[in-house]
Parts: C-alpha cells; structure tokens; sequence
C-alpha cells in the first residue's frame, strides 16, 4: 500500500483487538489520521489461543509484522479429522511448508495477547486513547461524534465498529439487541507438551468431531510446539456465562467425553485447569455501513468457532477495508468506499459464519482452497458509483 500524504481523514476505530488494530495499522500506512479507543485500561494478556490460517497469515505479512508473530507462533505440520469414537482419521491436510508453497503463507498458532502485541509494536500508542469506553455515536454534518463514559467526546471523520459481538458501534448502526446463546458452551486448557507426547500427531491441528454437531475436541501447538492447547464445546444449556477468565470443572470437562477414543481422554487426562465460556452468536446482517460508519469483524459477523476463522476474517476485513480508504479524502468519498468495502466482504463472510454454524467443513476431506486461498491484499478492489 503506498504512502497518500494530501488524502487524510480522522479515522475512529471503537476497539483495540485484533481486527481494530490490524486496520489501525493499514490504514495509517493509507496516509489517514487513526485514533483507536478502548475501554480496557491497557493491553491485558486476556484471551483464547488463536489459529491463523494462510489466509490471515499472508494479510498479516502484508502489514510487515510476520516476523514478531512467528518469534511467538507454533506452526502446525496438518490439518487432521479424526472420528470421536474410532479415532479414524477423516481427513488430512499437509499445513507447514506445503501450505506455504501453495497459499504463500503457513498455518500459525498462537495466543491472541501475543498477536496482539506484535499489532500494538506496529501502531503508536499514544493514538491509542485507553478508559474510553463508548455509550453513544452523534452524526452530525460535519463528522461523527463519540460519546464516552466519561463525559468525554471525540469527533472524527469517519468511524469503524472493531468492538466485538457486543459492538456500540452495531447497536448506533440497527438498534439495541442481544446476541443469541447457542446452547453450546466451550472448554479451554493448555498443557505441555510432555504431558501428551505419546498422543499420535501432537504437533499438528487436530479436531476430534463429536456424535453430534455441537460436540468436538481441537488441539494444536502453541509457544513454537511446547504447549497443546485444548479447546473443547459441548451442547449445555444451563451455562450463559460469556468470559475469557471463568475457571471450569476438570472432571466436568472429562465426564462429557468420557466415551472418545483414547487419544482424545489422554488430552482432557492431562489437563489441571480449564476456562469455562458459554458460545454467542448473531444472524449475517443486510449491511454493515452507513454513510461513513462501517464495521468489521465480530461486531458484524460473529461466528461459531468450528472452522477457526473468528479472528481471520477480522483481518481480512481491516486489510480490504483500508485498501478501499487508500487515496480517499472526503467524508463523502469515504461512505462510497464503505459501500464498496461491505459488497466485497459480505458474501465471503456470511458464507463463513453460516458454514462455522454448521459445522461439517472438512469433515470427510473437501477443498480447502476458497478459504486458505483468499488474498485480502489483491482480491480486486470495484469501488461504487
């Protein structure tokens, strides 16, 4: 992306995770003014271990931080199926090199405070304006108000909604509205290496499918292959608690895959501590963007875990977005590139929101082209009329 230095707008972006910061980023290398507000007091190490697919890697090396992600980064050597019960392998995709070869991007995985430090050392911090939690946005004539707890206000030209499934930005843009529990909740652990050598193929992603379609273990590497990460959903009703930091029961965790085979037992064996969450999600929406407000990631498409791209298609979102703001300089010209951002991502990830619900891809085998494959820094760009 060149540097544009006579097009620069202010640009708000309400959230600093990885989709506000990855536009953040983009975008000032656009030429644009970005001030990012979070409502945390600081960057926390919070979160979930995340799986980077080829696509949101090749995104990311595109905005030069590749590097510093993969100093933290484990990369999986395959993508394998295997059956609860049998423990047959479905399917295998050869990730590592063969993936690089083929998407020009490996599979990272790693936890989300680690990619988001490698974001944060990217962007500087003093426009990241933290304790600003967002109550209300003005439009107005001439620019968009922000309205914070605090009795502070910020105006900017135009604004991007990076605050999650909760989203201020969301709720201004469609009304008030609560995302929908979906009766699955989801475990969480992290154990060493050591503990789980003797689990065949411990080095690579690996998902254990369930009797039924809310019911699956995932485990992949982490902290460059001396961690597994354990991630766990089950169909549970009786739990609504939505927390990055909610202890859960080990032998809770155990007793609802007491029939896997034994590979998988071994895995939740192992564990001596696990986080709790219950899973939310909300319907694809009809548009994300009007006039120069817009969103990205979950604040517009929040999605189930089960095909791994809550956080890819947050950064595709931030890269193709700021390729449609690049050489903009009018708050008018903006609402048009919005527009025209909005018609290149919707499909794509609606497409992917509905499949993650379903929770079949790549189950038995199948083309994982359409999603490791996708270039969000040379997808064509057709802006609105």
């Amino acid at each position: 992306m060149t540097e544009v230095q006579n097009s620069k707008l202010k640009i708000g972006i309400v959230g600093a995770g990885i989709g506000g910061l990855t536009a953040a980023i983009a975008l000032q290398r656009a030429g644009h003014e970005v001030i990012v507000f979070e409502q945390a007091k600081a960057f926390m190490r919070v979160g979930a271990d995340i799986n980077l697919t080829p696509n949101a890697v090749r995104a990311i090396d595109g905005l030069g931080i590749g590097e510093a992600v993969r100093q933290h980064a484990a990369r999986p050597t395959h993508r394998i199926s295997r059956m609860w019960d049998s423990g047959e392998e479905t399917s295998r995709l050869a990730m590592g090199d063969t993936a690089e070869q083929k998407y020009g991007a490996p599979q990272l995985t790693i936890h989300r405070a680690d990619l988001l430090a490698a974001l944060a050392e990217a962007f500087p911090l003093q426009q990241v304006r933290f304790a600003s939690r967002s109550e209300a946005i003005e439009e107005r004539d001439d620019g968009i108000v922000v309205h914070f707890k605090d009795g502070s206000s910020e105006q900017v030209d135009v604004l991007i909604g990076a605050d999650g499934i909760h989203s201020v930005v969301r709720n201004h843009l469609f009304g008030a509205e609560q995302p929908r529990f979906t009766g699955v909740v989801a475990y969480r652990a992290v154990v060493p290496v050591g503990k789980v050598a003797e689990v065949p193929n411990i080095q690579a992603f690996t998902k254990w499918w369930g009797e039924t379609a809310d019911s699956q273990i995932v485990t992949f590497p982490l902290n460059q292959g001396k961690d597994i990460f354990i991630f766990a959903t089950t169909a549970q009703d009786s739990w609504h608690l939505e927390s990055w930091t909610t202890n859960g029961d080990v032998d809770e965790l155990r007793s609802h895959y007491q029939h896997f085979h034994a590979d998988a037992r071994a895995l939740l064996d192992a564990c001596d501590e696990v986080l709790k969450t219950a899973l939310y999600e909300r319907d694809p929406l009809p548009f994300w963007s009007r006039g120069p407000i817009t969103l990205l990631g979950d604040a517009c498409h929040p999605m189930m875990p089960f095909m791994a791209q809550g956080a890819g298609q947050a950064i595709e979102d931030a890269v193709v977005l700021a390729r449609y703001l690049d050489g903009v300089s009018s708050r008018a010209e903006a609402a048009l590139a919005l527009q025209a951002y909005e018609q290149a991502r919707m499909e794509r990830t609606s497409q992917i929101q509905i499949g993650s619900r379903g929770n079949q891809w790549l189950k038995a085998g199948g083309n994982a082209d359409w999603v490791y494959g996708y270039d969000a820094w040379t997808i064509p760009t057709r802006h609105v009329a």
